[in-house]
């Protein structure tokens, strides 16, 4: 497979290219978004990882440009975690959106997952996910629970939302803070405590699928 990373970061790109050349892939660099235009112009690859915040084109722009030409799978890579950014990220052609500070084995399980999901058509997002008597229907946004439907707050939707589309992924309290409430949150990893304390009280039995790593925070396994 060939990952083209973008990002204005050389630490940033040899950390990432240290990890997709562990697994077996190509890897190949570009240091803004005009090169990775360019690059894409002259070569097809499997997947790009494209920073957000570069001089010159930033990699919302890169995006647009490349999708003009090339159905590429593209996973955002930013330190901005504001929901608006994510939102714009998707309109614009994303895949996925990793928020900066991240995980590189989080980052290849992503890789995994985007391209899995491409290569199928698209086939493998499902509208509903259902774990034994746990039914999630995200597009209709219901919850239910051996056919009872919850009623949640609109965090709590959120949260288990986000849980289970990265199933099997830890997921620390830093980075459930940054990526469900926004890095601009005021507020600290007690707020991550009590809403998965009150959603595991709604989930009755099917609380076990919320995974407490302990000193780091949760994941979702089922």
């Amino acid at each position: 497979m060939k990952v083209l990373i973008v990002d204005d970061e050389k630490m940033i790109r040899d950390v990432l290219r240290e990890y997709v050349e562990f697994e077996g892939n190509e890897a190949y660099e570009a240091e803004d978004g005009l090169q990775a235009v360019r690059m894409c112009k002259e070569a097809d690859y499997d997947i790009i990882l494209m920073d957000v915040m570069m001089p010159g084109l930033d990699g919302f722009s890169a995006v647009k440009e490349i999708r003009k030409t090339k159905d590429i799978p593209v996973i955002m890579l930013s330190a901005r975690g504001e929901e608006y950014d994510k939102l714009f990220g998707f309109e614009v052609g994303a895949d996925d959106y990793v928020t900066k500070p991240f995980s590189p084995k989080e980052v290849m399980a992503r890789i995994a997952a985007v391209t899995k999901r491409h290569r199928s058509g698209g086939k493998e997002e499902r509208p509903v996910y259902k774990f034994e008597g746990l039914e999630i229907d995200m597009k209709g946004r219901n919850v239910y629970v051996d056919g009872e439907k919850l009623e949640l707050t609109p965090k709590e939707y959120e949260l288990l939302f986000y849980l289970v589309r990265n199933n099997g992924i830890a997921l620390s309290r830093e980075k459930l803070l940054s990526d469900v409430w926004g890095f601009d949150f005021f507020g600290d990893d007690r707020t991550v405590d009590t809403h998965i304390k009150m959603l595991r009280s709604s989930l009755g039995e099917y609380r076990k699928f919320i995974v407490t790593l302990r000193g780091m925070g949760y994941k979702f396994e089922a």
